[in-house]
């Protein structure tokens, strides 16, 4: 009889909640409609750039070849290897492919040719899955001038021998890949949702009331919160640093000055996201389910795991208001690129840009009321 009474006062606070029985429908909706098509491990659109030194009809059909490909999205052409590194450097590109001068002379000749694959592989599963398939690409081809030649069946095959170039990440290391992204979890629960929680538990409690009839600002209640949680993160983040080369031997390959300066924006913009929950969050497991509702949506979107360049375009579109995508790609470029602050700053723009929002949203959604 007691367990009755208790599962039925545990469905009417339920139901009288006007958010719970929301999120709780749109959560799952959200789920099964988007994440499936957008945190999938299918590598696509991937950005290669084609130099072609030996400029024949038979290197020019390899390219088409490439182009006509679903897997690869032939950006641009370039005349020097050092110009397509830069490319990669920047981020524009994924792969490159260079095809040798005398490429055709040589595959007519000694029946074998080779060409240079050179993959970015800070995205270690990318990088693989790119030269494989561009590998597979190239023997697929050399079959087919194989077959138009029309050799003998006894006669020694075409042969063209890619040469692959992993960049970066040379050993194609996934722990070199996720180290630096977990690092961007840790700080966005330490700094973005612990403060939020901090102060719906005191809406809890009670003290809330206290405090908004005393003349207290809201700002300096506001900071007062935030500040203890901002060193703590900092305090963990070089923590972070000091496990990762003790463990994984992993050290940046850039300043780690550049990291704290994106760190202190980043936790800016989380922070204030997490004030926009507490302010509109009655209970603890209001907050808590919404905080796990936005912390699952934010990593699945985030290039934690798949990168963001192989999900559908509006997938990508979503993807754009998400802080942790921008964070998560800055620590990566530092610690495996060596990318400077001048590089990331449109990239750390993105993050200032979202902790105005989240920040002045925080501000106006707080009600000091007696």
């Amino acid at each position: 009889m007691i367990l009755k009474y208790l599962i039925e006062k545990e469905v009417k606070q339920f139901t009288r909640n006007s958010f719970l029985p929301r999120i709780a429908l749109f959560m799952p909706v959200i789920m099964m409609l988007i994440l499936p098509w957008a945190a999938n491990q299918e590598v696509k659109n991937i950005h290669s750039v084609v130099i072609d030194n030996d400029r024949t009809t038979v290197s020019e059909r390899l390219v088409r070849k490439v182009a006509a490909s679903t897997y690869f999205d032939v950006t641009e052409t370039a005349s020097t290897y050092s110009r397509a590194m830069e490319a990669v450097e920047s981020g524009s590109v994924d792969i490159v492919l260079e095809i040798p001068g005398n490429f055709e002379r040589d595959l007519r000749k000694e029946g074998a040719a080779s060409v240079l694959i050179s993959a970015n592989a800070v995205n270690g599963t990318k990088g693989a899955f790119g030269s494989n398939y561009l590998a597979e690409i190239v023997r697929t081809y050399a079959e087919e001038l194989q077959t138009e030649a029309g050799l003998r069946a006894d006669a020694p095959p075409y042969r063209i021998n890619p040469v692959n170039q992993n960049r970066f990440n040379p050993r194609m290391d996934y722990k070199v890949f996720m180290v630096p992204a977990l690092m961007v979890m840790l700080l966005t629960l330490i700094c973005g949702f612990l403060p939020a929680l901090n102060i719906v538990s005191e809406k809890e409690k009670g003290t809330m009331e206290q405090i908004n009839v005393t003349p207290v600002p809201k700002l300096a209640f506001i900071m007062a919160k935030l500040i203890p949680y901002w060193v703590l993160g900092f305090v963990i983040l070089s923590l972070c640093f000091a496990v990762a080369w003790a463990v994984y031997g992993l050290v940046p390959a850039g300043n780690l000055s550049t990291i704290y300066v994106a760190a202190f924006v980043y936790i800016l913009a989380v922070s204030g996201f997490g004030l926009v929950i507490s302010n509109h969050s009655s209970t603890m497991q209001q907050a808590m389910f919404v905080i796990f509702f936005f912390m699952l949506v934010c990593i699945l979107l985030s290039g934690l795991f798949t990168p963001v360049d192989s999900m559908p375009r509006w997938a990508q579109i979503i993807t754009v208001p998400n802080p942790l995508k921008y964070f998560i790609f800055i620590m990566r470029q530092v610690y495996l690129k060596g990318s400077g602050l001048t590089d990331l700053l449109p990239t750390i723009g993105a993050l200032g840009i979202f902790a105005l929002i989240s920040n002045t949203w925080a501000v106006l959604s707080y009600r000091k009321t007696a």
